[in-house]
């Protein structure tokens, strides 16, 4: 019979500011080190010196009162983790919030362990296939990739996290959504949505809700990063979207004002930079020898009127592999989804990209920004315009009915091939945009009927070769043909 030695200590609290309690009488501390006031009540601690403790409440099940007891042992603040919770919605403790029954965890994993080591990584090598076409041809992303989603309120931010996730039913990869301070309803729209695809299949959510507890809210994104790790440590690919680091920002503000920390711009404490770039570089491709997994990253940042030199987005612009800015003048033209190819980038993911369509994409953005300009210059002048001026926004408006994208209908690499193979070899510049619209929407099902070949060679080559370029000539001469016979060519309108 082994006996468990522990060694615990006993504190009186103080002072309750908010959700920081104040504690005196420990002997020794050390930052994230879980206290318990009883009755299930449970903090962590965040600060400390001499004389005092300062513990953030992350569960409070009864009320704290003044000259009530706490009580440490030295452990840190851990969280369960285990392969019973794909498919389940849990609070940044791991507790069920679906009604679904406790969940058996196979282990518990601390929520701030460091980093992996430059050693234990390995370069990119593999893609994460979004589904979003302008992702996928111009900010490609790969696997371990960190990258940044920004735009103003209700620029479909969330959208890329959502479609991303449903894109991955068939790659085993597995994903984690982390909503950080939104409202139930937002949350509610996010779970119904992986009911309809069959998301939870593969993926679960880590919510706390705008009505949570600071601490809860402040955990949270690591909670997310510790249940990715043990999904990675097994050589498993892991998708992480943060739903948002704005929100996660103000919490800590509002936590470290509470905690009397001096505040520095936009009343943030000088510590938001670390806060966020320990949780960033959790992300990566780890070596052959540790497994090979990965945990890929879309952190969403909130900005306002468009403004990229705020504090928060600066400071998270410079820690990850890229950023996808969102425009809300693009996004109120109806181009959606509303991505600014001026100031997005990815500045790995084109070393993973598919080599075909790496080499169709190549001028695609260029030509789209060359339009955009020509676009605007067409409308301040009145006098006629040439013919190679007409043609040049005839491509441009069908290049931009092609990156137009329905939210929640990813579209797969394959057929991503065949419209931009289509695009490049102008079989479009006859079509109108609805006929372009058309020419997408059938381009799936009639190379499945006419080339079935063509989807499984895409797939296993990835490149185009002589063979492939035969099968999309074929199949996409065929579809232009059938679309022009039912209806007659119109002509191309402006977008």
């Amino acid at each position: 019979m082994s006996i468990k030695l522990q060694y615990t200590e006993e504190g009186v609290v103080k002072a309750i500011r908010g959700c920081i309690v104040i504690v005196t009488g420990f002997q020794n501390c050390i930052n994230g080190q879980l206290i318990r006031f009883g009755f299930g009540t449970i903090g962590t601690i965040m600060g400390f010196n001499e004389s005092e403790a300062q513990v953030l409440v992350i569960k409070e099940t009864e009320k704290i009162r003044t000259g009530q007891k706490a009580i440490a042992s030295i452990e840190p603040f851990y969280t369960p983790v285990g392969k019973s919770f794909v498919g389940r919605i849990v609070n940044p403790l791991g507790e069920p919030l679906d009604g679904l029954g406790p969940i058996e965890h196979e282990e518990m994993a601390p929520i701030f362990p460091d980093s992996p080591p430059i050693l234990d990584r390995q370069p990119l090598s593999k893609t994460l296939e979004t589904g979003i076409k302008v992702l996928d041809a111009m900010i490609p992303i790969g696997r371990g990739q960190r990258e940044l989603i920004l735009g103003d309120k209700m620029t479909g931010k969330t959208t890329f996290v959502t479609d991303t996730i449903i894109n991955q039913r068939s790659t085993g990869v597995v994903c984690i959504y982390c909503g950080i301070g939104k409202a139930r309803a937002s949350l509610a729209k996010v779970v119904q949505l992986f009911k309809d695809h069959k998301c939870f299949d593969y993926s679960l959510i880590v919510s706390a809700s705008a009505s949570s507890t600071p601490g809860q809210q402040y955990l949270a994104p690591y909670v997310a990063c510790s249940l990715g790790e043990y999904f990675m440590k097994r050589g498993q690919d892991v998708f992480i979207g943060f739903d948002d680091f704005t929100k996660h920002a103000w919490c800590y503000r509002e936590v470290s004002l509470l905690l009397g920390r001096p505040p520095g711009r936009d009343s943030y404490p000088g510590d938001i930079f670390y806060l966020h770039s320990k949780m960033i570089e959790r992300s990566c491709y780890l070596s052959k020898e540790k497994g090979a997994g990965s945990m890929t990253f879309f952190p969403i940042v909130e900005i306002l009127e468009g403004d990229l030199t705020a504090f928060v987005p600066s400071n998270l612009v410079s820690m990850t592999d890229g950023q996808i800015l969102l425009s809300a003048q693009l996004f109120g033209e109806g181009q959606k989804p509303a991505l600014d190819l001026g100031l997005s980038v990815s500045r790995v993911g084109s070393k993973v990209q598919w080599h075909a369509i790496k080499n169709l994409s190549g001028p695609l953005r260029l030509e789209y920004l060359q339009y955009r300009e020509l676009l605007r210059l067409s409308k301040l002048k009145t006098s006629g315009q040439s013919e190679e001026m007409k043609m040049k926004l005839k491509r441009g408006a069908i290049l931009t009915s092609i990156l137009r994208q329905d939210k929640d209908a990813p579209v797969c690499q394959e057929m991503q091939v065949v419209i931009f193979y289509a695009f490049n070899k102008k079989y479009m510049n006859d079509l109108s945009i609805e006929q372009v619209d058309l020419f997408q929407a059938e381009c799936l099902s009639y190379s499945q009927k006419t080339a079935p070949d063509l989807i499984r060679f895409l797939r296993e080559k990835k490149k185009i070769d002589p063979e492939i370029e035969k099968l999309l000539d074929q199949v996409i001469a065929g579809l232009i043909s059938d679309i022009q016979k039912r209806a007659p060519k119109s002509t191309t309108q402006e977008d």
